[in-house]
């Protein structure tokens, strides 16, 4: 606690869901890219296992957003502008968005390929339309352009998070490491 009393770090829910959603995000992004060089016999099974990850992510996003509307987020202080405060609300929005758009254009893939999606392996949810190659198509495309995007702003929200560290010498990056810290 900061001797105002507001909370300077991350709690245990917030630092878990960030993490895993990252991690999320790490292998399912991953596992696309390589997705081309996967043996024909692996396919099915690696497909299931990036889609599980994108429902994951969806899912730890909801739970992420709810968390954050009932539970304020750590009081920060900052050398910076109140522009830069912005700048960072807006990146953690889009990074949001991102998140949630992703998985939704790899859902919608599934379906225009009109196939079952495979709900952690545990459900089936059958395609609302039958077979569509050109629409397959597109929804692939947007799938990998918002999925690279996401990965891309995640890296700059490492390197910002990395900068704030060792340049500005702050709290920002320690407040969501995982356990406590002594600079706390």
């Amino acid at each position: 606690m900061t001797p105002s009393g507001e909370q300077s770090s991350y709690g245990p829910i917030p630092k878990s869901l960030h993490w895993i959603a990252a991690l999320c995000v790490l292998l399912a992004w991953t596992i696309g890219t390589i997705g081309d060089d996967i043996p024909k016999s692996m396919e099915k099974a690696v497909l299931s296992i990036h889609m599980s990850l994108g429902i994951a992510v969806l899912a730890l996003l909801i739970v992420r957003l709810l968390w954050r509307g009932v539970s304020p987020q750590p009081a920060l202080e900052t050398r910076f502008s109140p522009w830069s405060g912005y700048l960072a609300s807006t990146s953690h929005w889009l990074l949001y968005i991102l998140m949630a758009a992703v998985p939704v254009a790899g859902i919608l893939l599934q379906f225009a390929r009109g196939e079952a999606l495979s709900v952690f392996g545990l459900v089936q949810i059958a395609s609302p339309w039958t077979s569509d190659r050109a629409l397959a198509r597109s929804f692939k495309e947007v799938h990998e352009v918002l999925a690279n995007a996401l990965v891309i702003l995640a890296a700059l929200h490492v390197v910002a998070a990395l900068f704030h560290h060792f340049v500005l010498r702050d709290r920002t990056l320690i407040r969501m490491l995982p356990g406590r810290h002594r600079f706390e």
